[in-house]
């Protein structure tokens, strides 16, 4: 079974086209229009292993916040519809990550209930033109669009670049180990019946 979703989310704001494979090998091809959010894609891409196509046209004579969440937005549902059922994932995924002096840890449960804990403060307010509190912005709205639980706490970091990056590619990595088919879970992974 392919774990893949294909997306369009077109408001007076944001025109988003999304293509996730979970079960890729992280290739990307990506336009936000914003260089620094291509960035941390391109490393949630290549370091969870999903293949992702994410092409935005957001209204950035604004700012960068529409095009920052409802991409969000847009991925949360992408993620859940890719599981689909969510038979035989290990549903929970953990990963420490260190990047230079940044050191961050995620954890995820795709158990269904959304919640979103943000543990971080950015020693700037911009990365480039990118505001550092899109972040928090874009991490929650993945959370409740995709129905998961999610924590990102930073241990160290007095970088920006650094700690943001460490987060995507964290969250990269928890995901990846989330979503991950294990042949010995039979079935749904909850004593529930259902997630």
């Amino acid at each position: 079974m392919e774990r893949v979703s294909n997306l369009t989310r077109d408001t007076k704001e944001t025109q988003i086209q999304l293509e996730l494979n979970i079960d890729g090998e992280g290739n990307f091809n990506i336009d936000t229009g914003i260089g620094f959010f291509n960035h941390m894609l391109e490393g949630f891409s290549k370091h969870g292993l999903f293949d992702l196509n994410c092409n935005v046209s957001g209204d950035l004579e604004v700012d960068g916040h529409h095009t920052v969440e409802d991409t969000g937005i847009v991925l949360g549902e992408a993620i859940k519809e890719a599981i689909g059922d969510k038979c035989g994932i290990k549903r929970f995924g953990y990963f420490i990550l260190p990047m230079d002096d940044a050191l961050v840890l995620c954890s995820i449960d795709l158990g269904g209930r959304p919640y979103f804990a943000f543990d971080a403060q950015f020693p700037t307010e911009k990365i480039g033109d990118f505001e550092t509190e899109l972040v928090k912005e874009f991490f929650t709205a993945v959370a409740y669009n995709s129905m998961m639980n999610l924590h990102i706490k930073v241990l160290a970091g007095d970088n920006s670049h650094h700690i943001a990056e460490a987060m995507f590619k964290a969250f990269a990595k928890a995901l990846d180990e989330a979503t991950t088919i294990d042949s010995r879970i039979k079935g749904i992974p909850s004593t529930k019946g259902v997630l």
